[in-house]
């Protein structure tokens, strides 16, 4: 349990990748961190292929302070999110503070929009390439790259990669 105490917010939205989602929560559910799933509104959400999460708490109802980490899966969720300013403000708030911010395939977009990539390094999902780079970010093809408080993967076949990166920045 080496991340008792930790609390960890996670993004939801119609679309989300149920890997994405749910592989990250239970992952750090297991380790002992607390993780809250926070979304535009307090509902039920249909993942990708049609699996239902429900948010605990609305974006709008929470402050960043209450969170180590934020977990942003992918899919189709991050260009339903990127469209929230609620939500891009909590990105960046997230960053500004340095708490860990790790996403995982189309999630690059939200970070994208949240304006926080000029001169960081991440990688992603292959057809984001051109977004990522366009918002001044350094494109790095590996399964995990950690550049500060930013995580971030390619894809589902990633998700050992990137849950062990944030367990072990989180326990750092």
């Amino acid at each position: 349990m080496e991340l008792e105490g930790k609390k960890i917010a996670i993004l939801l939205e119609d679309g989300y990748e149920e890997l994405e989602f749910w592989y990250p929560k239970l992952r750090m559910e297991e380790e002992g961190a607390k993780v809250t799933v926070l979304a535009p509104q307090r509902k039920v959400y249909r993942g990708k292929h049609c699996l239902e999460a429900k948010a605990d708490r609305a974006v709008s109802e929470v402050n960043v302070d209450d969170f180590d980490a934020l977990i942003i899966p992918g899919g189709h969720a991050p260009d339903r999110l990127r469209r929230y300013e609620e939500i891009l403000s909590f990105v960046k708030e997230m960053d500004k503070k340095g708490k860990v911010i790790a996403v995982i395939c189309h999630a690059g977009h939200v970070l994208v929009s949240a304006k926080i990539l000029k001169g960081r390094k991440v990688t992603g999902f292959f057809s984001i390439k051109d977004d990522l780079i366009n918002a001044g970010a350094e494109y790095i093809d590996e399964p995990v790259v950690v550049d500060g408080n930013l995580i971030s993967s390619r894809h589902p076949g990633d998700l050992g990669h990137f849950c062990r990166a944030i367990v072990e920045k989180l326990k750092g």
